[in-house]
């Protein structure tokens, strides 16, 4: 049956208008995005057998162009407007943390980084650069490794810190493998940075290691 046959207060767009978004289900809210279904199947069934086949929202937000459009009723049209609402939010969440202070922005900040480095297929290593008032300056990924590891530069870090003029800076960087245990090297590079920025009057006030949907804080573990 189409959606627009069934009950108003069923029908995704008219619940959410009436509940507000948090009311809907995974299922209701990927239909909206979806519009239509195809003969046969609501938008609402294809955001069931898609949630199905991919697991989770993290498998199928991160699928493959070749991937996604695998699933009939889905093409390059619906997987390009999926990459845009990605990206908003992306840019939304980076642009909340320029207007606040991150140390008071705790939940924003993690979400951020999740939302950038989660679903990425080899390990990358970022830094957000902090004026004197804790708010964003700019974010940038330095470094670019393999499945395993990036290779880190502290003289990198401290240049990119003093040439946006930094009075702090968080640092992070992904497991791809899902993990977010900090290794000995993580151990080790980040109270290596921490003296070096130091000398430099620069604050390193965390190092976030991010896993798939889920984040680290050295500092919380007394790294710090």
């Amino acid at each position: 049956m189409s959606i627009n046959n069934w009950p108003k207060q069923e029908q995704p767009r008219e619940k959410l208008l009436s509940l507000g978004a948090h009311a809907l289900s995974e299922a209701e809210l990927l239909a909206i995005f979806l519009r239509t279904g195809f003969p046969g199947q609501s938008a609402v069934d294809l955001a069931r057998s898609l949630l199905t086949k991919f697991g989770n929202l993290n498998t199928l937000f991160s699928a493959t162009l070749d991937d996604f459009t695998q699933t009939p009723g889905l093409g390059k049209a619906k997987y390009t407007q999926l990459q845009a609402v990605l990206e908003l939010n992306r840019r939304f969440l980076q642009e909340t943390l320029t207007q606040g202070n991150l140390l008071n922005s705790s939940v924003k900040t993690r979400n951020f980084l999740i939302s950038k480095l989660g679903q990425r297929q080899r390990e990358v290593f970022a830094c957000l650069f902090l004026n004197h008032h804790y708010q964003l300056i700019k974010y940038q990924e330095l470094f670019f490794g393999s499945l395993n590891q990036a290779d880190i530069y502290p003289r990198e870090i401290a240049k990119a810190a003093l040439g946006y003029n930094a009075s702090a800076i968080i640092i992070a960087h992904n497991h791809p493998t899902g993990s977010t245990q900090a290794s000995e090297a993580d151990i080790n590079i980040t109270k290596q940075l921490k003296h070096i920025l130091s000398l430099l009057d620069i604050q390193l006030l965390d190092h976030f290691i991010i896993g798939i949907n889920q984040i680290n804080s050295l500092a919380e573990k007394g790294v710090l």
